[in-house]
């Protein structure tokens, strides 16, 4: 797919602010550490290592923020795909709770780098809503807050019927609200790393996409069209958009294709759909996403698709889903349509870890937009010695695909339609 196209369709870009041009790069460089990726995950590894005085090359192969750190949902959504009450039951109270509070500190990380760089990102802390499809989802999420108030957690709450149709005008059975949650502007934020990060020593290459990633005696090399790169330690922070590139991760990943719309401006500018300007997303296992623009508009995220080719018609694709959540705005027109590929893992949990030199985090699963941010903190800490917050995660690798790249897709398909199914018949 043309991400750089669905960059430039997104509401994201129409509205960010103006960026500076970081020049591809051209010749040899050297630094301690050199990192494939421009995200979040890339670019917070970046600033982390250079405001420690480590010296730092980073290289985008596109735009800084062209993927799904620049397009995604903007949803601040404390903690993992997997909740409390599951890590509980995989991995035993100790280290459910170790992994659980890492990924909630990533929440307060992104709040205090705003703050601290001076990020202007609309950051709305106004809390996440997660609202049920179906009714016995209401034992599922008290048995979340549950979990998650053991775990010393508790942000969670329990809305019954009435009390989340009046949050939300979209039919559900209940709600479970995260106070700790909300959302932001991803791309602005994601721009504003990338400024953070050029302040404190960085070196941002775009249009330098990374050929090979050759290991050496002492370090390695990275190889583009025009120049490579000699260092101590390598950083891969490419996740759906990285290929096959690091073979170890590529077989680790499921890219899929997910779609976002933002509406025509709305008379009351959203207020009648969501009053307290949550975040939003439903219980399907393909999730329903959406939230207020600061603008007035509904942004809205429907559907996966398992294929790198986009439909014909984003806007199409997605306007079934925005209008089954809400039926009030069928018809309504769609001023920006857009997507690109995320990554997911078997166990939903990223896939953080290192070989040798080299060292990786992908595979958000849908909770990207935060957990990169503490993924790239966890790699910055990790490549200068210090594995205490890198350990939990890398302990918990998920497991390759069946079938390896070739046919992890197909097998995905299946699963996923029994999956629609299920969320079709309660």
């Amino acid at each position: 797919m043309n991400d750089s196209l669905a960059f430039d369709q997104s509401w994201y870009a129409a509205t960010a602010h103006a960026a500076p041009v970081h020049a591809a790069i051209a010749g040899e460089r050297q630094a301690d550490v050199a990192i494939i990726g421009g995200g979040a995950t890339g670019l917070s590894a970046a600033l982390h290592l250079a405001q420690r005085g480590a010296s730092v090359v980073l290289l985008e192969a596109g735009r800084i923020g062209h993927g799904a750190s620049g397009r995604n949902g903007g949803q601040i959504i404390p903690g993992l795909r997997l909740g409390a009450a599951d890590l509980v039951v995989r991995f035993g109270a100790e280290q459910a709770g170790a992994l659980f509070h890492l990924a909630l500190s990533a929440r307060d990380l992104v709040v205090d780098l705003v703050a601290r760089h001076g990020i202007d990102c609309d950051l709305a802390l106004t809390g996440h809503l997660t609202t049920t499809v179906r009714p016995r989802d209401l034992d599922d999420f008290a048995q979340e807050a549950e979990a998650a108030a053991r775990l010393g957690y508790h942000g969670l709450s329990v809305l019954d019927a009435p009390a989340a149709q009046a949050a939300v005008a979209s039919p559900s059975h209940g709600a479970l609200l995260d106070a700790g949650g909300g959302h932001f502007h991803t791309l602005n934020y994601t721009l504003g790393l990338a400024r953070a990060a050029a302040a404190v020593g960085a070196r941002l290459h775009e249009h330098s996409a990374v050929t090979r990633l050759e290991k050496r005696a002492g370090g390695v090399v990275l190889h583009t069209a025009a120049g490579r790169v000699t260092a101590a330690q390598a950083i891969v922070a490419g996740d759906a958009l990285l290929g096959p590139l690091n073979a170890r991760v590529h077989s680790r990943i499921m890219p899929v294709a997910n779609y976002i719309i933002t509406s025509d401006v709305l008379p009351d500018g959203g207020a009648a759909l969501i009053p307290g300007n949550q975040a939003v997303s439903d219980s399907r296992f393909v999730v329903n996403y959406f939230r207020r623009t600061p603008d007035g508009r509904l942004m809205f995220g429907g559907g996966e698709r398992y294929s790198p080719r986009p439909p014909a018609d984003m806007a199409a694709f997605v306007r079934p889903f925005l209008e089954r959540s809400f039926p009030m705005l069928a018809g309504i027109g769609i001023a920006h349509a857009w997507g690109g590929l995320v990554s997911i893992t078997r166990s939903r949990l990223p896939d953080i870890g290192r070989d040798g030199p080299v060292l990786w985090a992908h595979g958000y699963s849908g909770q990207g937009a935060v957990l990169s941010t503490l993924g790239g903190a966890l790699l910055a800490e990790a490549a200068l010695g210090d594995e205490s917050r890198f350990t939990p995660f890398a302990a918990v690798t998920p497991p390759g695909f069946p079938g390896g790249a070739l046919l992890r897709g197909p097998l995905h398909v299946l699963g996923m339609l029994w999956y629609a199914l299920r969320d079709r018949t309660g």
